[in-house]
């Protein structure tokens, strides 16, 4: 039976979850509904593919060596049965209904005991459109490898996919043990003195970064009920790169800068003052290379940015997001507090154990909103030969967090994920609202352009 590790960064998110604090991140996927697609049959064209993901099989175990240390290894009673089921919405509006559910079921922890994710087919009215929950342990995947195992499921990777296997058989996969190798030992130590430099860097640079004032809005100093709540939004890919075109900049600047207006319109919908301090946001950033090894494991960094809620003229904002994320660049991703996740990559398993209950109220100090982007294949995809017409993911809270905002292109569509605390955020659906409203604000001061939001 084969085995491996868990990473540093993987085994930080999986010693970092409670049942109050699930670690899962996740996608809502939206079919339009074709001839001979009932719900039988997709449920099992869903189990059938999700089986043959060879990572879908893999459960986490504890180890003996390192103290403190889990590993990946095949679950050898593994049934795709119990991570996929069907639900069903009530009648009415379907991605209304659909919202709630996905909220309701991304509150749910996943099992620790088998491999750690589930799917879910919400179905509404026979005939009708339909959607596919994706969730993942963060352990399991970051953003971008979730987005490759997750699209196992549609009919033109798998399709791939088979060939593939077809013309290369299985080889075996030789046993791998957990304890190190001795020659790699001597590596490893030298490794890591040269990590250890970098790690304590990055550990002022943490210090220095925390924030343990007032925030800009008290939903954000909120404490975690573990409740969730869903609400999406939609923009127009192609008004997004006239935007880019006719201001510079990169389209992550311009959908930050959309977030920071949003909040603004969100926090004076509340009736809320605009504080000094404006809300800081994480923004992941991918160490993935193309062309590089295919690490199993998170390989991520983040960066730091204060969203400029405060300011009121939208081109300003864009340019206050493009003049900060160019320092953060021009800085690099392992530099700066946002490397946190690069300094757990440098802790040893022990520190994990111990130093979870710490570093799980730690996020509420260095910032106070998620904002990542998650690249998905461009070519059209479908589920059993209904087209994918949008696809929200979903990204976790960290303790103490009560907002987490994802977008993802597809179909010449940005489409907006938002994750919230249930008490603090009740009002998820009116910023959901005043992000297509900031952003057509935007094009139009930038382009000219006035479109309507859609709804």
């Amino acid at each position: 039976m084969g085995t491996e590790l868990l990473a540093p960064l993987d085994l930080a998110f999986w010693h970092l979850e409670s049942d109050a604090h699930p670690m899962h991140l996740g996608a809502l996927a939206v079919f339009a509904p074709a001839p001979g697609a009932a719900p039988e049959r997709i449920l099992d064209l869903l189990g059938t593919r999700a089986a043959a993901i060879p990572r879908l099989r893999m459960c986490v175990r504890d180890v003996l060596l390192p103290v403190g240390g889990k590993a990946w290894t095949v679950d050898q009673g593994f049934d795709v049965h119990r991570h996929v089921e069907h639900v069903v919405v009530g009648d009415g509006d379907f991605m209304a209904g659909a919202g709630r559910l996905a909220g309701e079921l991304m509150e749910r922890p996943l099992g620790r005991g088998l491999p750690p994710w589930r799917m879910y087919l919400i179905g509404g009215v026979a005939g009708g459109p339909f959607a596919v929950l994706v969730k993942l342990h963060h352990a399991l995947a970051d953003g971008m490898r979730a987005v490759a195992i997750g699209a196992g499921i549609f009919d033109e990777i798998a399709a791939v996919t088979r060939a593939r296997t077809a013309a290369r058989g299985r080889p075996a996969v030789p046993p791998r043990s957990w304890l190190p190798d001795p020659r790699e030992m001597a590596g490893m130590a030298l490794g890591r003195i040269g990590e250890v430099g970098r790690a304590l860097g990055v550990g002022a640079s943490v210090v220095r970064a925390g924030r343990l004032g007032l925030r800009s809005t008290t939903a954000f100093t909120a404490p975690s009920s573990g409740t969730r709540r869903l609400a999406t939004a939609d923009l127009d890919a192609g008004d997004l790169q006239r935007i880019r075109r006719a201001e510079g900049g990169t389209a992550n600047d311009i959908l930050l800068a959309v977030v920071a207006g949003a909040l603004r319109r969100w926090m004076a919908g509340r009736g809320e003052p605009l504080s000094a301090a404006d809300p800081r946001a994480l923004v992941p950033v991918s160490r993935r290379r193309p062309g590089g090894a295919s690490a199993t494991g998170n390989r991520l960094s983040a960066y730091l940015l204060d969203l400029p809620v405060a300011e009121a003229d939208a081109r300003r904002r864009l340019r206050a997001v493009r003049t900060a994320m160019d320092r953060n660049k021009a800085a690099g991703p392992l530099r700066g507090a946002g490397a946190v996740a690069v300094l757990a990559d440098q802790l040893p398993p022990l520190a994990h154990l111990f130093g979870a209950p710490l570093a799980a109220n730690a996020a509420r100090v260095l910032f106070d909103v998620l904002v990542t982007s998650v690249p998905l294949p461009r070519s059209a995809l479908s589920l059993g030969g209904c087209p994918l017409t949008a696809l929200y993911p979903m990204a976790p809270l960290a303790r103490g967090q009560s907002l987490a905002v994802a977008l993802t292109t597809y179909g010449g569509r940005v489409h907006v994920g938002l994750v919230a605390d249930g008490k603090a955020l009740p009002d998820l659906d009116r910023l959901a609202a005043a992000v297509e409203e900031e952003f057509t604000e935007l094009g139009a001061v930038i382009t000219g352009t006035d479109r309507a939001p859609v709804s």
